[in-house]
């Protein structure tokens, strides 16, 4: 445990599971994952229930705020699976910014950033649950964003006519998946955790004594 008592973890949030403890649904929760998380632990940020991948979980409520408040927007890089074979140019469309559709009906152009097609990385393993079809043509892109508009990475792979087949998200500015396994947990010490999301604020400030 931190000298504040708040603990911190990252997670690789499987498929099929949503980024809650508590739900109304009958659906896979944090809760079913094989650790036994204290009193208060929440997710930071979300995953939705067919996206994989690093997911932050901690008792400090601070964290939210501190992450996505912050006047520097915080990068997030996530590996793609999309059908058939993407080419240059197309990649250069994801580069400059695609139009998607946002809450309200509103279409919007995409900030420009960072996109590449890569190799799948050996520590990535097909689903064991469910399973694609990886012997069809494929691609996996490597997209880091800034925003993060509701859906943005499957509305952007739309936008390019590339269906989205799987959705991994593999780092949160410098902290990264690494081969943590799907369903894997993972204690960070508090001090690393905040450098590694690059997040210097962290400490509430010491109450100041009279003179």
């Amino acid at each position: 445990m931190s000298n504040s008592g708040h603990r911190y973890f990252i997670i690789n949030k499987p498929y099929n599971m949503v980024s809650q403890f508590i739900s109304p649904d009958k659906v896979r929760l944090l809760g079913d994952l094989d650790f036994d998380f204290p009193e208060g632990t929440h997710a930071v940020g979300r995953l939705d229930n067919h996206s994989e991948g690093l997911l932050i979980l901690t008792t400090n409520k601070r964290v939210t705020r501190l992450l996505f408040e912050s006047e520097q927007p915080h990068k997030r890089t996530y590996l793609v699976m999309v059908k058939n074979i993407v080419s240059q140019e197309t990649v250069e469309q994801l580069q400059q910014g695609v139009t998607i559709r946002i809450k309200g009906g509103v279409d919007w152009v995409t900030t420009p950033c960072l996109a590449e097609i890569v190799e799948k990385p050996a520590y990535i393993k097909p689903r064991e649950q469910y399973p694609l079809k990886e012997f069809l043509p494929h691609s996996w892109l490597l997209i880091t964003l800034t925003e993060g508009k509701y859906h943005q990475v499957r509305k952007m792979m739309s936008a390019i006519r590339h269906h989205c087949d799987r959705l991994i998200r593999v780092s949160i500015e410098d902290m990264e998946l690494g081969d943590l396994p799907p369903g894997g947990v993972r204690e960070m010490e508090e001090a690393e955790f905040f450098r590694l999301l690059k997040i210097e604020n962290w400490q509430p400030e010491a109450s100041i004594l009279p003179q």
